[in-house]
């Protein structure tokens, strides 16, 4: 049974067709597919505005008076995973190369220092810590990804990591992430659910679901969840809130990280921008007096600091500037080589319409992408067809732990036709 989008016409499940072979446009792919900056935190001190012409793109005017006209008829509380926004709400990019980004872009490659050989298992927590913060990558304000449409893929390699992404449900909305790097024993992945909620002045998105990473040398499988995100529109801001957890049954250390108020990656520089948390070990129990008891403090300036209470003093575990700043837009290496899924083909002609201010253009775009995903739905009801993801499967029966918890098919994932320059 072919489940998957990698030839020119794929069915699942004895007939539904996904994707067009034929390109809608006759130019070179290298012409077509749109591949953007990533978001990355300002590399200048606050109030410095010199380098906006770099992010023009991503910014809208009038936020305010245009958030409370678009929303004017939504009731506080209610569920916005299937609001409809407009293009001008949109940046030229999918959630799915969104999420994707935090763990290919990075400016240092703090992922791999996580697998070293040379340091203890504290360390080699402490260090996941480090770079379970650095995923937590700054917003726009007013501007949001695409939401992805049901099938779709994003792959990319960076060095040796590939990871690969697809949207294995709609509604609810589930993204799947599997990312293997097999030089330095690393396997990772994600599934997470936004569940976005209008609350009158904000809105507050839960992010659910569940992320891993493995050090296969190491025998050692890491577990977190994501901090929660809130969108002000009065004062604007766009803020990383909630607990995040950190464990690793195999050496028995656990972290507990809170981010408070207005996230450090955000564009304006505040004392208020901090997450704290403690490193402690899950025997004896959590709530007993922890051990070794490190303490973390995430300061305005962009950096993470880890304070030894046993008198070994304070060191950088972190520096945002050094990960996630100055990164580079991917690039095509293989054009052969692109699925028709791929997120930076799917969205291409919004994403043109959006950089060049046409806003009809990515307006009947954009109208065109959600009508496909109607249009193929409708016709899998009509055959009493069920969708199947093609990279992941589901592992769980909707249980109350894991309800959206997907595993990989394949064991690595292969280099991709989009790399990350250096």
């Amino acid at each position: 049974m072919e489940i998957g989008i990698d030839k020119p016409i794929q069915r699942v499940n004895n007939g539904d067709q996904r994707w067009k072979d034929e390109r809608e446009v006759q130019q070179p792919l290298q012409e077509v597919l749109v591949l953007t900056k990533p978001l990355m935190v300002a590399d200048r001190p606050a109030g410095d505005h010199s380098d906006d012409d770099d992010d023009v793109e991503y910014r809208t005017p009038n936020l305010v008076q245009r958030v409370l006209s678009l929303f004017k008829n939504v009731r506080p509380g209610s569920d916005l995973t299937t609001f409809q926004l407009p293009p001008s709400f949109n940046y030229p990019k999918s959630q799915l190369q969104a999420y994707g980004e935090m763990v290919y872009c990075a400016g240092k490659d703090i992922l791999s220092d996580c697998s070293s050989t040379k340091c203890d298992p504290l360390e080699r927590f402490t260090r996941v810590v480090g770079w379970s913060i650095s995923m937590n990558r700054p917003g726009i304000i007013g501007l949001v990804p695409y939401n992805p449409v049901l099938g779709e893929t994003h792959h990319v390699s960076s060095r040796s990591l590939n990871v690969r992404l697809e949207q294995v449900s709609h509604r609810p909305p589930v993204t799947a992430l599997h990312a293997t790097d097999h030089r330095h024993g690393v396997d990772m992945l994600w599934f997470q659910r936004p569940v976005p909620k209008f609350q009158g002045t904000r809105v507050e998105v839960e992010v659910q679901g569940k992320r891993t990473l493995k050090l296969v040398e190491h025998g050692e499988t890491y577990v977190m969840n994501s901090p929660n995100m809130t969108i002000r529109f009065i004062p604007p801001a766009v803020d990383w809130t909630g607990t995040v957890k950190v464990s690793c049954r195999e050496t028995g250390y656990e972290a507990e990280l809170n981010y408070s108020t207005s996230s450090f990656f955000g564009r304006r520089s505040s004392a208020k921008h901090s997450v704290t948390g403690k490193i402690y070990k899950t025997s004896p129990p959590p709530d007993a007096s922890p051990t070794p008891g490190n303490n973390y403090k995430l300061l305005y300036t962009f950096t993470v600091k880890i304070r030894d209470p046993n008198g070994g003093g304070e060191r950088v575990i972190y520096n945002a500037k050094e990960v996630a700043s100055k990164l580079k837009a991917p690039i095509l290496k293989d054009p052969q080589s692109v699925l028709p899924s791929e997120s930076a083909l799917v969205w291409s002609e919004v994403s043109r319409g959006i950089l060049s201010r046409d806003w009809e253009k990515a307006k009947e775009a954009k109208r065109a992408v959600e009508e496909k995903q109607r249009d193929m739905a409708k016709a899998r009801r009509s055959r009493g067809e069920v969708w199947v993801p093609k990279y992941f499967t589901p592992s769980s029966n909707g249980g109350d732990d894991d309800p959206y918890e997907y595993s990989p098919i394949e064991t690595l994932v292969p280099p991709a036709p989009i790399v990350v320059p250096f």
